[in-house]
């Protein structure tokens, strides 16, 4: 069984406009929605669409905390999140004439004791492996995520930021960097498909048993002891690419909760992602036919 932990949730905000933005101006929006958002958040409503055991928790506070609890009782996730001062963050993505722009709030200030009440909330629930998933609010440090990944028997996985990938100190399962965050977090020329394989399996020596790292439209590549694996990304309309990251992440690990090998598990998660970056917003599409679409990903031994 899985557990998520987002420290630092948020309701994503989802705006689309037909005009282009320009400052001084006010632009109607033709569309508009809101949905629960983290990376573990997310990871986890895509899991319990696979029918993979799958326990939500992190830290929420205030209305839009309020919001995410009641999105995921929806949606059928089970959740164990700790209570917080302060609001939920919101975050805002505006589509505007095929261009898109993030607007990301910080989070509310928490106190590093919020870790331990988490942790119990991670233990109580006996998890295989757990999934540490997105940005820290303030008052955190690294620090936060090693107590995690050292706190129990589970195999921990973590998806955050190259700063953060750089300071942790504890030994992980799996990291999933996206380009940017691999070349920030090893400082390698990560340009190319082989650039990022490289980057990827170098970066295993610092406590990665499994690298996975994204590439957008170029794929994505595990590194493991077992070699380096290259998926190649399908073609479809994009619309949207919020959470399509955190799609590979959980189509990845649901495929190994089902007993799948690293190339099936990364042929799925190519697959789960492509169908969350065909809409907007991060809300779950229909995965019914994911074992179909996943016959037509692509997989290479580099």
């Amino acid at each position: 069984m899985i557990v998520t932990v987002t420290y630092n949730p948020a309701v994503d905000q989802t705006v689309q406009f037909d005009e282009p933005m320009a400052p001084d101006r006010v632009l109607r929006a033709t569309d508009a929605h809101f949905d629960a958002g983290g990376k573990g958040i997310n990871a986890a409503q895509l899991l319990t669409a696979m029918d993979r055991p799958c326990v939500a928790t992190g830290l929420l506070g205030g209305f839009t905390g309020a919001f995410i609890r009641d999105e995921l009782r929806a949606d059928g996730v089970e959740t164990a999140f700790a209570d917080v001062g302060g609001t939920t963050r919101l975050n805002t993505t505006a589509i505007a004439d095929a261009e898109e722009y993030k607007l990301n709030q910080s989070g509310p200030a928490v106190d590093a004791s919020v870790v331990d009440a988490l942790l119990d909330r991670v233990a109580a629930q006996d998890p295989d492996r757990v999934l540490v998933g997105g940005s820290l609010p303030p008052g955190l440090s690294a620090d936060a995520i090693d107590r995690i990944a050292a706190g129990g028997d589970w195999e921990t996985v973590v998806d955050t930021g190259g700063d953060l990938l750089r300071e942790l100190d504890a030994h992980y399962g799996l990291c999933k960097p996206n380009r940017e965050e691999l070349g920030e977090a090893t400082g390698a020329d990560v340009s190319s498909v082989e650039g990022c394989a490289r980057a990827a399996d170098r970066f295993r020596a610092r406590g990665f048993d499994r690298v996975l790292a994204s590439m957008g439209g170029d794929g994505a590549v595990l590194a493991s002891e077992d070699g380096l694996l290259f998926a190649r990304a399908l073609d479809v309309d994009v619309v949207d690419t919020v959470g399509a990251g955190d799609a590979l992440l959980a189509g990845v690990l649901g495929a190994w909760e089902a007993g799948a090998d690293d190339e099936t598990a990364l042929r799925t998660g190519v697959a789960v992602s492509s169908q969350v970056v065909q809409q907007a917003g991060t809300a779950v599409p229909d995965l019914s036919e994911i074992e179909s679409v996943r016959e037509r990903v692509s997989v290479e031994r580099l």
